[in-house]
Formats: structure tokens, sequence, C-alpha cells
């Protein structure tokens, strides 16, 4: 095929492959919105997971020594079974009583009906003279900022701009969601895979890159998503995250002085591999961990029927930064 078509078709798939990604994951968000908040962080997990398959695919075609015809074929065959999988999985879920039970109802309803089932078993204990333990104490006290956001009373949607009215809730934490991304896709991978090993040329520095760039940034992007299982720091009315959030903003500089060869106006401060690989480690937790802590908290801030709409649009905003580091990256090589 000559390079006019073929480059036609290429970014004709690539238009629609992405419209239908934005369209399924904004409506998946929609749907874990009205879960636990816990599914979020799995979600965002097995997000990271994709990553890491991707990174060690690379990593096994160029150590097999495979033709780049056999080595394409293993890269679209793979991501297919995986989306079977998928969608076999997601077809289950209306066989999961579990899933029935917050899909099919509305999230007060559900939220209602096992507040309802503890106070009853908690009564008839109380009725058959039996003391309650600490854990019941602790049960009956169980009233965290999610809770008791729960549990107020849901006010009517506001006919018109309901988007509007969430987004004014929300927005201090879709802005924090977008600078994380655009930080990220401004020096990822536009910069960092531009950087090479300082050593001598050998194995190493034919994988320096594979393994320190997409393979740690992947592994380590992973780990901080999973972190959110187990805390959410900075809370959401904490001004810290903001803070946070800006603060990587000293990763473009840092990686834009790193060992990049191809260079004619910045200087080379970090020559050393270990500089590199710091970098990277704090560089990926942290994006990591502040995407899925901003996706986390913003169904919090909002009313129960209103954290469909509230997991839809940080989706968008997820986007959103997408697009703008990635037009940044640009101006970033060109500053080189």
């Amino acid at each position: 095929m000559s390079p006019g078509p073929f480059f036609s078709i290429t970014m004709a798939s690539i238009w629609f492959i992405n419209s239908f990604s934005a369209v399924l994951q904004g409506s998946l968000f929609g749907q874990l919105g009205t879960l636990p908040s816990t599914y979020s962080t799995l979600f965002l997990s097995g997000q990271g997971l994709a990553g890491i398959f991707a990174a060690l695919a690379m990593l096994l075609s160029m150590a097999s020594g495979m033709d780049a015809q056999t080595s394409a074929l293993g890269y679209f065959i793979t991501p297919c079974v995986g989306i079977l999988m998928s969608i076999m999985c997601y077809l289950s879920l209306s066989h999961l009583e579990f899933a029935r039970y917050y899909l099919a109802k509305k999230p007060s309803q559900a939220q209602a009906h096992e507040l309802e089932t503890k106070a009853e078993l908690l009564q008839a204990d109380e009725k058959n003279g039996i003391p309650n333990s600490p854990q019941k104490a602790a049960l009956t006290l169980d009233l965290d900022p999610e809770k008791e956001l729960e549990m107020e009373p849901e006010e009517p949607q506001k006919p018109g701009k309901p988007v509007l009215v969430v987004f004014q809730k929300i927005w201090l934490t879709a802005l924090c969601l977008v600078l994380v991304f655009t930080v990220t896709l401004s020096v990822f991978p536009a910069i960092t895979a531009m950087v090479t090993s300082s050593t001598s040329p050998g194995k190493w520095s034919q994988f320096f890159n594979p393994i320190c760039c997409f393979l740690l940034f992947n592994v380590m992007d992973w780990l901080g998503r999973s972190l959110t299982s187990y805390f959410l720091w900075p809370d959401k009315n904490s001004r810290l995250l903001p803070l946070l959030v800006c603060l990587r903003f000293l990763f473009v500089p840092l990686f834009m002085l790193c060992h990049v060869p191809e260079r004619s106006r910045l200087p080379i401060l970090f020559p050393q591999d270990a500089y590199f690989i710091t970098f990277m480690l704090l560089f990926a937790v942290s994006n990591g961990y502040l995407v899925s802590l901003t996706m986390c908290l913003a169904p919090r801030q909002v009313l129960l029927h209103e954290r469909e709409v509230a997991g839809a649009l940080m989706t968008f905003f997820l986007a959103l930064g997408l697009s703008c580091g990635a037009s940044l990256s640009f101006l970033f090589k060109a500053l080189l």
C-alpha cells in the first residue's frame, strides 16, 4: 500500500478506536459510580496492568528476535483475546446477585436498604438482651464522610443542566486530574523515550529504555493506583491535593535535563542512569496514585443520584488532560 492511503486509513482507525474507547470508558466509570468506591480503584488498577502487559510484550519481542511481521501478529492477537475475555466477564455481571443489587436499583435505594437491615439487626439484638459489642458500637457510629453524604436526603434534581450542577461540585478535583495527565503526557513518552543509557553500548543499553522507561513506569503506575485501596490521602476537603499535583511540574525540567543525546539548547545535568530511574519511580507512582485518588474522590463530592454523571465527567477531563499533555510534548521536544 502506498504511504498516502496507508496514513489515511491508520489515522481513521485511530480516530474510531479512541472515540469508541472514550464512550466505553465514560460509560464504565458512570456505572462504577453506582458501586462502592473500592471498585473504582480496582478498575483503575486493571488499566495499569494493561500497560504492564504492553511493556512486557515489547520486551519479549526484542528478546526473542522475531521478525516484524510475527511481532505485529502477536501484538494484535493478544489484545483481541483480552477484549473477548472482558466482554465475557461483563456479560456475566447480569448473573451476579451483587451486580444486580447495585445496578438494577438506584444507589440511594440500595444504601437505604443496607442501613435499614443493619438497624433492624441491632434492634433485634437489643430486644433479645444481647449487649452491644465494640464491633456493633463501631457499626452504629460508622459515619465517615461518605456515609454522611449518603444518608443525607437527596436534593431534587434541578431541571435543565444537571451536568453543570455536578461540575460546580467537582471542578477542583477535575482540574487536578487534568493537570496530572498534562504533566505525564508532556514528557512521557515524548521526552523519556529519548533518554539513553550513559554506559558503553551493550545489552543494557539496548534494553535500557524499554525497561527503565516503559516497564518501570507501568509497574510503578499500577502500584500507585493500587495504593488507594488502602488509604485515600489527602481527603476530598484538603487543599493539599492541588499542591501535590502542581509539584509534579518539577518532573518536566528534570527529565529534560537527563541524558538525551539529541539536543541543541539545554545542557545535560543528570547523565547517570540512576538519576533517570529515580525520577521515573517517583513520576510513575505519583501519576498512578493521584489519578486513582481523584477518580475515587469525585463521586464522594456529589449526591448519590449525581455519582454516575460525576464519573462520566471525570472521564471527559481525563481525556482532556491527555490531549493537553500530548500537545505540550511538541513544545518541550523543541526546547531540548
